[in-house]
């Protein structure tokens, strides 16, 4: 379940409490029953496994730059008009 924090707009009274995502918003303060306002922080994030960092992508030797993947050979180049076309 996650903790929310609350602030009293009247009193200053600040607590946290555990609710369900389907439990209603708290509204007066158990304090001085005031207005209570719901703060909210930065939410703790861990990434786990790999791809999530810079260093991830890169090869095993310590390079700074991603190796490309193989690219297509090169396309021939146009075959020269017939000699006898050209000579008339």
């Amino acid at each position: 379940m996650p903790t929310y924090a609350y602030a009293c707009k009247d009193c200053g009274h600040a607590f946290d409490v555990f609710q369900s995502f389907t439990d209603s918003t708290l509204t007066s303060c158990p304090e001085c029953q005031g207005a209570l306002r719901k703060k909210f922080n930065s939410v703790g994030v861990v990434f786990k496994g790999s791809g999530f960092y810079r260093t991830d992508s890169r090869d095993a030797k310590g390079s700074s730059t991603v190796s490309a993947a193989p690219s297509a050979p090169p396309a021939p180049a146009p075959a020269a008009a017939p000699a006898a076309a050209a000579a008339s």
